[in-house]
């Protein structure tokens, strides 16, 4: 393989892919607006709230992922990853705006209120997180008060609530802030002296993510069914925040090689990947069949009433297909050595996980928010240009943050050379 390659290559981002991101953005833009004035009045902004808690918690976790990538590449002391580590450190440069992105939804959601009719009874709800949230559920005395929701009140109140996803949000944009930098750093001044706080910083990521992370998936999407709770639904959600991220990269490195850039990479880099892609698809299985099937073999009936909204007819088609996707697609598509290798299937398959797994938020979260009446149709204006216009946008962030790096491959790594001679 080739090994002299020119390092001080830079990405230049614009032509098509510029001008379609921004085309992405402006056909979100566009979607949120029609949904908050022009569909069905409370229905709508109902609708496009739900959306775009979606698309922000999506978009949030991609990045989260990558910095998780990066956290156990540098804690493993992996060489294989160190040429295209460039692309999720774009990744962990955006996080701080999807946090800012996400934190703004959720706040927005518990603030703007309307009334609602449930069991007879009239309540003033929040557009998010109505579960926790309605006015009175915490209330002594009132007519809806709920012993269950008033005794998580503590953090199932506004600003402990918001403080937290304030809290988690920050550590982990700060920490992805300092593998960046160090990795910047060590371009400039070589050495081992930023590698070696690449590692302490990449230890303590995994630490706090570890812990942590399962707290922030229990605020921002359990609670919006407050009654229910799962031990698994962190490790879930990390499951899911894992091979979107994956994904994410694979895609862009993908596309990036055959556009003329990281001509330093191979299939071997490509088959690495893939590798931890299935692998994590098959967890993520795991867990959602354990986490499903935990409300029979653990005898908790209680449990059900998660899965029996996810069983309406106006879901049920898409709670299969979610397994489909997920589990069968990658399953079949990935499986061989060869499969692994060729870029077409890759890219397909990183396309298709990577809707597969905004179904499997969607599930997540659709049915805490709307009501089957309101979901006649599942997927309506809102889902797609809400999903369009944050592709445009994380299209849009991300290269324009791989094209501030100085160059796109970190060339005084130390483990460079172990990961150009990468062979499998």
């Amino acid at each position: 393989m080739k090994t002299e390659y020119s390092f001080s290559e830079r990405f230049e981002f614009a032509g098509k892919a510029k001008t379609w991101s921004l085309i992405g953005i402006v056909i979100g833009v566009l979607g949120i607006l029609y949904g908050f004035f022009l569909d069905h009045g409370e229905l709508g902004v109902q609708r496009t709230f739900s959306n775009l808690l979606l698309m922000g918690y999506y978009f949030a976790c991609i990045c989260i992922g990558a910095i998780f990538f990066l956290a156990y590449q540098y804690a493993a002391q992996a060489g294989w990853s160190v040429a295209l580590l460039r692309i999720p450190q774009a990744f962990a440069r955006v996080l701080p705006i999807a946090a800012v992105i996400l934190v703004v939804v959720i706040a927005a959601g518990l603030l703007t209120t309307h009334k609602v009719i449930e069991d007879g009874k009239e309540a003033v709800a929040p557009y998010l997180y109505a579960h926790w949230a309605t006015h009175g559920l915490t209330t002594p005395g009132s007519e809806n008060f709920d012993a269950i929701i008033a005794g998580k009140s503590a953090l199932l109140s506004f600003w402990p609530f918001i403080g937290m996803i304030v809290v988690l949000l920050g550590l982990y944009a700060i920490i992805g802030w300092m593998l960046v930098k160090y990795s910047e750093s060590e371009d400039t001044t070589g050495g081992m002296t930023n590698y070696n706080k690449s590692f302490s910083a990449a230890v303590l990521f995994l630490v706090i993510f570890g812990f942590t992370y399962p707290i922030f998936a229990f605020d921002g999407i359990m609670s919006l069914e407050a009654h229910w709770f799962s031990t698994m639904f962190g490790w879930y959600n990390l499951a899911a925040l894992h091979v979107t991220a994956l994904c994410g990269i694979t895609l862009i490195l993908v596309l990036l090689h055959q556009s003329g850039n990281f001509g330093w990479i191979s299939e071997n880099h490509v088959h690495s990947l893939c590798k931890l892609i299935f692998g994590f698809s098959i967890f993520w299985t795991y867990v959602w069949f354990a986490q499903f099937f935990l409300t029979w073999y653990a005898n908790m009936p209680e449990e059900t009433a998660y899965f029996y909204k996810r069983w309406e007819p106006e879901y049920k088609w898409w709670f299969w297909l979610n397994i489909v996707l997920n589990f069968v697609a990658p399953l079949l598509l990935l499986m061989s050595r060869d499969a692994k290798r060729y870029f077409t299937r890759v890219k397909f398959t990183c396309i298709l996980l990577l809707i597969g797994h905004w179904l499997d938020y969607y599930l997540m979260i659709m049915p805490g928010t709307m009501t089957p009446r309101d979901t006649a149709f599942p997927f309506g204006v809102e889902e797609i240009t809400i999903f369009i216009g944050f592709a445009g946008l994380f299209t849009f962030l991300v290269l324009n943050a791989l094209s501030k790096f100085k160059s796109l491959a970190p060339a005084k790594h130390p483990f460079l050379e172990e990961s150009l001679h990468h062979h499998i």
